[in-house]
């Protein structure tokens, strides 16, 4: 009987940990890294403290927005074609890098007992595993809440709800869910104050593919998706964050940018409806211009039903499905002969630049339901190691599916709006400050739909946003 009812009182725990924390004070942030070589890490020591007292500085006479948060950002998949962020799990709480990524949906980290799991990696970071038995606040998830929600099976003999996930570059990781508490940095006033909330995440005991390459090696990656396991997802289904979430990626060379839980706001911002119902971020693709001049596609090639196009974060590229990259790669080519002289290189159209791309190569314009996105050379071509030598950076998808990756979404302030069902951009020097508000929408809708137990909690929980920073 002790024993049963030890095992209700933890699920009871776990449960309540999905409708309470302790966020009390308007803002709270992650701060996003990107690589940068570890010689610099006492400069970068110095310039993080400096920027935290002048953003607490900035922010301490604020409500409900964010002001002033230049960081920096590079997809060059010269480099490591990633972006990343440092999570606080557990207690004591531990770090550890995880990728963001808003083409997949849970947060994981490696598990300690994951014995084929890399060790070593090529960026400037020291790689961590996480312990539930180190964490007095872990709960491992049992059988009995192993629910549709998780898309978890479940493991009789350790009594665990598990997972399997694979990604569309086939690498792939199995591991169990537990509760525990995600640790954030609250600004109030000059200060920097330690909150936290209880989640549950992956721990993931295997994995293969591409994730075990010592090159980018991370300890796990950071969902961002709409399912219900999302952090997002977990936070606003709480009233502790809005249902939006922005980012702006820094595309030179340096790294960097800016992911905050709230809406950047821009005045150019422009909006297309997301695709309903899907967990990932589907926009309608009606048509590709390049020049002005509409290609040759038939509009079903983004439309039908086993196709779409996706805007996923984690991806460092993008990829054209065939039917479109084949007119695009001749629009191109033909749009900048005989200017230059075009050649193939790893199965990718390359050409030699003398000159500045603006120069030489048109402007290309992806155009949705309601608003078009126009991409400069740069967010569309990449550059490979050799003088002069760019190649475009649209790859020909495996399947149906267009992927627009870091390479398209980078320099742009991109608006992620759940609660709307919109995804927005537009142009920005993500070097430049932005301001980062709660909508206006989900004030009202806190206030309207508290239950009796809302009213107890949310009358405590003024927060408003949680704002992620990339540092470089």
């Amino acid at each position: 009987m002790q024993g049963l009812k030890a095992r209700i009182l933890a699920s009871v725990a776990v449960l309540l940990s999905l409708v309470y924390c302790g966020l009390t004070t308007p803002s709270t942030f992650l701060s996003l890294e990107r690589v940068y070589p570890p010689s610099h890490h006492g400069q970068i020591e110095q310039l993080r403290a400096h920027d935290r007292v002048r953003h607490a500085r900035l922010l301490q006479n604020l409500t409900g927005s964010v002001v002033d948060f230049p960081l920096h950002g590079t997809s060059d998949p010269n480099l490591a074609g990633l972006y990343y962020t440092k999570v606080k799990l557990g207690s004591p709480p531990k770090e550890f890098n995880v990728q963001i990524d808003t083409g997949s949906e849970n947060l994981w980290v490696t598990c300690n007992s994951c014995s084929d799991c890399p060790r070593t990696t090529w960026l400037p970071i020291q790689l961590s595993s996480y312990d539930s038995n180190s964490s007095s606040t872990a709960r491992l998830i049992p059988c009995s809440m192993c629910t549709s929600a998780f898309q978890a099976k479940c493991s009789p003999q350790t009594n665990q709800c598990s997972y399997t996930t694979q990604y569309a570059d086939g690498s792939g990781i199995f591991g169990h869910y537990v509760s525990d508490t995600l640790h954030f940095d609250r600004i109030q006033g000059q200060s920097y104050i330690d909150s936290s909330a209880s989640i549950i995440f992956g721990c993931t005991t295997y994995e293969f593919g591409g994730l075990t390459s010592s090159l980018s090696t991370l300890d796990g990656i950071f969902g961002f998706s709409q399912g219900p396991l999302s952090v997002i997802s977990q936070l606003s289904s709480r009233g502790l964050t809005p249902k939006v979430f922005s980012h702006c990626l820094k595309g030179d060379e340096k790294g960097g940018g800016i992911l905050a839980l709230g809406e950047i706001l821009e005045p150019s911002i422009v909006y297309s409806p997301l695709v309903p119902p899907r967990h990932h971020y589907y926009l309608n693709l009606q048509s590709i211009a390049v020049n002005g001049k509409i290609l040759p596609i038939d509009p079903a090639t983004f439309t039908a039903h086993d196709r779409g196009t996706i805007i996923d974060s984690g991806t460092t590229l993008a990829f054209l499905v065939e039917d479109a990259y084949v007119p695009f790669v001749h629009a191109i080519t033909s749009a900048v002969s005989p200017s230059l002289t075009p050649f193939i290189s790893d199965e990718n159209q390359c050409y030699h630049v003398t000159t500045s791309l603006a120069e030489v190569f048109p402007a290309v314009s992806l155009n949705f339901v309601g608003a078009s996105m126009v991409l400069k050379p740069e967010e569309y071509l990449i550059r490979q190691i050799g003088i002069g030598v760019w190649c475009i950076g649209f790859q020909k998808a495996q399947g149906g599916v267009t992927i627009l990756g870091d390479l398209v979404l980078k320099d742009k302030i991109i608006v992620y709006d759940l609660a709307l069902q919109r995804i927005g951009w537009a142009n920005y020097d993500c070097s430049s400050p932005v301001n980062v508000s709660i909508p206006s929408s989900y004030a009202r809708r806190r206030s309207e739909s508290r239950s009796s137990l809302g009213d107890m909690l949310l009358s405590v929980l003024t927060t408003g946003f949680v704002v992620m920073y990339m540092l470089a």
